[in-house]
């Protein structure tokens, strides 16, 4: 039975789907049964792995607003162990179209049930807000990943994700666990980046990830090439980084 985990920050620019995608690869090859759905209307995750695969299936949007079934939207990718369910621009009304619809909150969680079995883990790249899609996410999930950046105005808005997610755990989900705090675009020559994980570390204590995410060129390359950092430099600061995270998230998820 999987272990679905939300990548979430209603903050923009955090470094969300990077890690997202990053972490569902490094996933992947360690042959980790891994799902990665794109919950935003960007579409940034599906266009991170465009290298792995010809054309979609369908999309997130159809499951959750035409009733589809994820066996109908899933596109599988080169690698055997990683599958996606992919966004499109269709996903931007789906906020709206949701408000309409009956236990609206559950939409993916009802069906995310019927293939959970089929995946170890599943992640969910949310959307850069607290609306009905990342509502329906915090749902669905059993943990969250939350990254903040290494900058000054790093905790800002951070409040209020928190009492969104109380308010998930009172109301529509009261197993969510928060799986760690990522910090993300570290520069360890950087007092501010110093500063910002001292903060961060005595705010949250023991749910800050040992592992930082390092500022890196090719981590910022490799989406314009459609693939994971992992694939379009191994060797490369980031890679080393996520995969260090991913063995860190399976000791705490697993």
């Amino acid at each position: 039975m999987a272990t679905v985990l939300a990548f979430t920050n209603q903050k923009g620019g955090v470094g969300k789907t990077t890690s997202a995608v990053n972490v569902a690869l490094s996933l992947a090859v360690t042959e980790v049964r891994t799902l990665l759905i794109d919950l935003d209307p960007q579409s940034n995750a599906t266009t991170g792995l465009s290298d792995l695969f010809e054309k979609t299936n369908g999309s997130i949007y159809d499951i959750l607003l035409k009733g589809d079934g994820f066996k109908d939207a899933i596109t599988k990718t080169s690698f055997s162990h990683l599958d996606l369910v992919a966004s499109t621009n269709d996903l931007v009304g789906a906020e709206i179209e949701l408000v309409s619809i009956m236990a609206r909150e559950y939409q993916l969680q009802k069906a995310i049930k019927k293939i959970r079995k089929d995946y170890d883990i599943i992640i969910i790249d949310c959307p850069p807000s607290l609306g009905l899609l990342t509502l329906n996410a915090l749902t669905a999930s059993d943990a969250l990943v939350i990254p903040i950046q290494c900058e000054y105005y790093a905790l800002e808005g951070l409040g209020q994700l928190l009492n969104t997610v109380r308010l998930v755990q009172r109301h529509l989900n009261k197993n969510l666990e928060i799986a760690g705090i990522l910090m993300t675009m570290y520069d360890s020559r950087l007092n501010l980046s110093k500063q910002v994980v001292e903060e961060v570390d005595g705010f949250f204590k023991d749910k800050l990830f040992k592992t930082y995410i390092h500022r890196n060129v090719r981590l910022s390359e490799a989406p314009s090439f459609g693939k994971p950092a992992l694939l379009y430099d191994a060797n490369s600061t980031g890679a080393r980084n996520y995969m260090s995270l991913t063995e860190e998230i399976l000791q705490r998820v697993s």
